[in-house]
Formats: structure tokens, C-alpha cells, sequence
């Protein structure tokens, strides 16, 4: 008896979809750890400002608030900012939890550091760096 050709290439296209698991699998894999509080800074042009950042993290999702933030030339977000993140391999990103979205970032987690870019309110692409405090 002789397979039908659909039927070949129809097995094939289900054996190549799985080949590319390892693309799902790089997206979900957390490998780090941001648990803590976070202690930093975020800088633009003409400014720096200090910045706390407290988090929990629970599988790839992350909640916390972040302190501190001040537009430049303006005012200073009056108290903590909830954020939600997610971790995914080494990367941390995060936005304002409210949906307002003055508050977003990606930041590269090494070890006890972060470094990345943040946007605070009007100001995008802004420098933010942080080191987890010691327990």
C-alpha cells in the first residue's frame, strides 16, 4: 500500500512546527531572581534622580512599586507607583500598574544589578541602573 504525498507533507509540517519550541521555551525560561528592594538611579540629559524600586516575584510575574521618580523641570510623582513585570531569561520589564503608562522600563539583570532604559511620565529612553540591597 502506498502513503498518499498529503499525507507525507502534512506529517512533515507537524514535525517542523515542533522544531521550533526552543522559541517558546527561550520566552518563558526565568533565570533570574528580582525579589527585593532595589536601590538606583535613572538619568536623562540634564538630570539624575534616585530611585527605589521594592519587588516580588513569583514565577516570570513581578509586583512591586517603584519610588522616587520626578520629571524633569516638573514635579515629583507623590508617593510609590505600583508597577506589574515579568522576567524572561535575564531581562526585566515593567510598567505602571494603574495603565496610565507614565511609568514603564526593560531593564538586564546581572547577578545584584540592573541597567537599562525607563520612561518617566513625558521623557522617554531614559538611563535607569539599580542594585539590590542586601538583606
Amino acid at each position: 500500500m502506498r502513503t498518499p504525498a498529503w499525507f507525507v507533507i502534512a506529517v512533515a509540517l507537524v514535525f517542523q512546527g515542533g522544531c521550533r519550541s526552543s522559541d517558546w521555551i527561550e520566552r518563558t525560561l526565568v533565570t533570574v531572581d528580582v525579589t527585593g528592594v532595589w536601590e538606583g538611579s535613572y538619568s536623562g540629559t540634564h538630570f539624575s534622580q534616585d530611585v527605589v524600586l521594592v519587588l516580588q516575584q513569583q514565577g516570570q510575574r513581578v509586583i512591586g512599586e517603584v519610588s522616587g521618580l520626578k520629571v524633569p523641570g516638573g514635579s515629583m510623582f507623590t508617593g510609590s507607583i505600583p508597577i506589574d513585570g515579568t522576567v524572561n531569561g535575564d531581562m526585566f520589564s515593567f510598567k505602571e500598574a494603574s495603565g496610565l503608562q507614565r511609568v514603564r522600563g526593560e531593564l538586564h539583570v546581572n547577578g545584584d544589578e540592573m541597567t537599562g532604559s525607563a520612561e518617566a511620565g513625558a521623557y522617554s529612553s531614559i538611563k535607569m541602573n539599580a542594585r539590590r540591597r542586601p538583606q
